[in-house]
């Protein structure tokens, strides 16, 4: 599978935004999905998780509550709403996505990386 993050920009804090994932060459739902990102001079660190149902989804705690992550097998796309976001949340976000199969968990080896957007929050 190939996919391709897109969505990102300048923002100011406290509005929202979304990103979204496009992904072809294989069906979507087929694959658990997930967001991670990587602020300037940091470690790329998980964001959040989606199961390839959608029923299940993961977060990481400084993102709970604030940021919502859901996709649309139908149209090979996931999305994530960053929802009040801060300065602190500007980095590169990237999806990735592995075949589903196991136990869900959101922070684990995913197997396919597309490019990532990058989200800059302004104060």
């Amino acid at each position: 599978v190939q996919l391709q993050a897109s969505g990102g920009g300048l923002v100011q804090a406290g509005h929202s935004l979304t990103l979204y994932c496009t992904a072809s060459g294989s069906p979507f739902g087929l694959y658990d999905m997930a967001w991670f990102r990587q602020a300037p001079g940091k470690e790329r660190e998980f964001v959040a998780a989606i199961s390839a149902s959608g029923r299940s989804t993961d977060y990481a705690d400084f993102v709970r509550g604030r940021f919502t992550i859901s996709r649309d097998n139908a149209k090979n796309t996931g999305f994530l709403q960053l929802n009040s976001p801060n300065p602190e949340d500007t980095a590169v976000y990237s999806c990735a996505a592995t075949l589903s199969g196991g136990t869900f968990y959101g922070d684990r080896y995913y197997a396919y990386w597309g490019q990532g957007t990058e989200v800059t929050v302004s104060s």
